[in-house]
């Protein structure tokens, strides 16, 4: 059973977290911009892409998945940081479902993962993104949401586990720097090497970086329909592996 009560009361409570931690709202603009004054204008000359696109528009959509794949796994540590302040035990002895706890956690973190995705696209639009307006632009937002949802939760997942925050960061090092390097945010997914190609098929990122592409710059490798319908089935997996890590996991 879902109450949405408690959903609520989660969500509102992440996001006060976020609105006080005032070095959050800057870190989440500034790594952004340093990547694309550094890789959009560095390469925006040299690099080639088919379809008249330069790689400046191409890579501003794949630092938007990329904000939001960092932002969204990072939020895990949030369960590490409840375990030792006691409250993630107070809740889980409350009569609320565990998914009503884990859903909280998710939509109180995609809400802020979309602030910030929001945030890099108008930074891009200010550093000369070529922002495609059409019919389909609005649909970003779900993408944005589709990527923060699966990421968060897997984030969660795995912070159900742990106890500590270095080795949590460890851990979201290998597991978040494969994800972005092998999205085609930074290349196209066809110009990876046979064997990546094939991974970065089963990479839900790939599609989400894909759906932004589609929505943001009116070009894509899957098609937006592909893209969407990946990106949902992998968010509701994550989902239920979230709220059953919350059951399994360690929460004191």
């Amino acid at each position: 059973m879902i109450e949405f009560k408690a959903i609520y009361v989660i969500w509102l409570r992440e996001i006060k977290r976020f609105i006080r931690a005032k070095s959050r709202v800057i870190g989440m603009i500034v790594m952004p911009l340093l990547f694309l004054i550094g890789l959009g204008y560095s390469f925006n000359s040299l690099v080639h892409l088919s379809g008249n696109v330069n790689y400046f528009d191409f890579l501003v959509p794949g630092i938007v998945g990329m904000s939001l794949l960092f932002t969204s796994i990072n939020n895990g540590a949030s369960i590490i940081w409840d375990k030792q302040f006691g409250f993630l035990k107070e809740i889980m002895v409350t009569p609320n479902s565990r998914i009503s706890i884990a859903l909280g956690k998710i939509i109180g973190g995609a809400s802020t993962a979309l602030i910030q995705g929001v945030l890099v696209v108008i930074i891009g639009v200010l550093l000369g993104f070529s922002l495609s307006v059409t019919a389909v632009t609005l649909v970003f937002l779900v993408f944005m949401l589709l990527i923060a949802i699966t990421f968060i939760s897997l984030g969660l997942a795995i912070g159900s586990f742990m106890s500590d925050f270095q080795g949590f960061g460890i851990v979201m090092q290998f597991v978040a720097f494969p994800l972005f390097f092998i999205s085609g945010a930074l290349v196209p997914v066809t110009t990876l090497p046979t064997v990546l190609k094939y991974v970065a098929y089963l990479n839900p990122l790939t599609y989400g970086v894909d759906g932004l592409r589609a929505t943001l710059l009116g070009t894509s490798t899957f098609g937006i329909g592909l893209d969407l319908t990946a990106m949902l089935i992998s968010s509701i997996i994550m989902v239920f592996v979230c709220a059953w890590a919350f059951t399994k996991g360690n929460t004191t």
